[in-house]
């Protein structure tokens, strides 16, 4: 047993290192599987452990591929580089004004899809406006870090807009509707707290005027890239035109995401409706563009699932060998010295564990501890909650404390823009734990106030 208990640790420290290490651009997939097809071979993990497992992340899984297979469609449409000549225009030359309209385009994108799908819309349009404007990297990178850093912590206002938040609710048996009533509007004021910190951080390294855009973004890619078919020339037509069609998509995405919350209202399986979603969508290319929706499946990053199931895996052999009996006693005094003192104290916890470990399996670890204290249902999902905030916010004070973020470096470094840690860590040193805190203290009053 004490053998089986070191392999275990070893295993998942090896693990994690790799994934933050990543040689050559390892995709954090690999590592996370060899490290689960370890625990599995050492029989840590069972097979019923496997069975539950799957029964745990499987909706959760199907949720998030499904809404990031939107993601992937409103590219085939164009999206990017319609939506980076809007930001252009509605910045109307100011460098300050641009910031604001980031932040309120990652907010909402986090919302209509997730963090993940998110950072692969954003990142790409930033890239794509801001070299367009021809500003030197030192001004790219404010812009470009800001909005990932919301993006990524947006995911915490609703449970749909991450997978380990959702694989977490059925841990904790809360309905997308209970977690979005009793944080949605602490979450997004601690948000607009952060997007203004941010602001003040970074002021002084934003351009106050934008250059001029070097071509019409939006003109040159539908002019090259789509023709008219059976007469509809919704892409070449006017601007006009392709404005309202790309609003008719994000009004449609909308309904889909107001839909899983009906659902989940319902108890309707909240993956069957993402997947019906994703499905009429790639009906609705076809029909305006014809193309075949094979290339779904090559451009959909479903390393995403193998990740998740893999740590999950881990996380269960860990569980398994006493570390969840170890936390629960560690945690129980802290729990019963108040609601606030416990939200504050899982929610710096799990901060920590996230950005050493990554939010991954930190929430994890963290919510299966939750359920092992025999808590009560307001107190269990507060402190629920509060460690969500610690997952969203508090693991971006470091680039490797979430997989959004492990994703958007990759992009980065896919596009040749350079990022030095400390850039990074000059701004999320400050913003990141005061917002946390912020959002913290938010959570608590806003439950106290409704739901206590």
């Amino acid at each position: 047993m004490t053998l089986q208990i070191g392999i275990t640790v070893f295993t998942f420290l090896a693990t994690m290192l790799v994934i933050f290490w990543r040689p050559r651009g390892l995709n954090e997939a690999v590592p996370a599987a060899v490290g689960a097809a370890v625990i599995l071979f050492t029989g840590t993990v069972s097979g019923t452990d496997v069975a539950d497992i799957i029964d745990k992340i499987g909706g959760a899984a199907i949720t998030i591929m499904a809404t990031i297979v939107m993601a992937v469609i409103l590219e085939s449409f164009g999206f990017f580089h319609w939506a980076a000549a809007k930001l252009a225009s509605l910045a109307r030359g100011s460098g300050y004004r641009l910031y604001w309209y980031i932040q309120l385009l990652c907010f909402l994108m986090t919302l209509l899809f997730n963090n993940d799908g998110s950072i692969l819309i954003t990142t790409p349009i930033l890239i794509l406006l801001l070299k367009n404007l021809s500003l030197p990297t030192q001004q790219q990178i404010p812009y470009l870090l800001s909005g990932a850093l919301i993006a990524t912590a947006s995911s915490a206002p609703i449970g749909v807009s991450n997978i380990v938040n959702l694989i977490a609710l059925e841990i904790i048996d809360m309905s997308l509707y209970m977690h979005t009533a009793m944080m949605f509007v602490p979450a997004t004021l601690g948000l607009l707290f952060m997007s203004w910190l941010m602001f003040i951080v970074v002021k002084k390294k934003l351009p106050t005027s934008l250059p001029a855009s070097a071509t019409d973004i939006e003109e040159t890619f539908f002019t090259k890239h789509f023709k008219p078919i059976h007469g509809r020339k919704i892409f070449t037509d006017t601007k006009q035109k392709r404005t309202r069609f790309m609003l008719m998509l994000l009004l449609f995405v909308f309904l889909i995401r107001c839909l899983l919350f009906v659902a989940s209202y319902l108890s309707i399986p909240i993956s069957a409706v993402a997947v019906i979603g994703s499905l009429w969508l790639l009906a609705w290319r076809w029909y305006y563009l014809r193309t075949n929706p094979i290339d779904i499946i090559k451009k959909t990053p479903w390393h995403i699932l193998v990740f998740a199931f893999s740590m999950y895996v881990i996380i269960y052999g860990l569980n398994n060998i006493g570390l969840t009996d170890m936390l629960v006693k560690f945690g129980e005094p802290i729990v019963n010295q108040g609601l606030m003192y416990a939200s504050f104290a899982m929610g710096g916890l799990v901060s920590i564990l996230s950005n050493f470990f990554n939010n991954h399996p930190a929430l994890m670890i963290g919510t299966i501890t939750l359920t092992e204290m025999g808590l009560d249902p307001v107190t269990l999902k507060t402190i629920y909650l509060a460690s969500i905030i610690g997952s969203d916010f508090g693991a971006l004070l470091l680039p490797i404390g979430t997989l959004a973020s492990l994703i958007w470096l990759y992009i980065l470094k896919q596009h040749d823009i350079k990022l030095k840690w400390m850039d990074y860590f000059k701004v999320s040193v400050i913003v990141i734990p005061i917002s946390t805190i912020v959002a913290l203290l938010l959570l608590y009053f806003w439950v106290k106030i409704i739901f206590i």
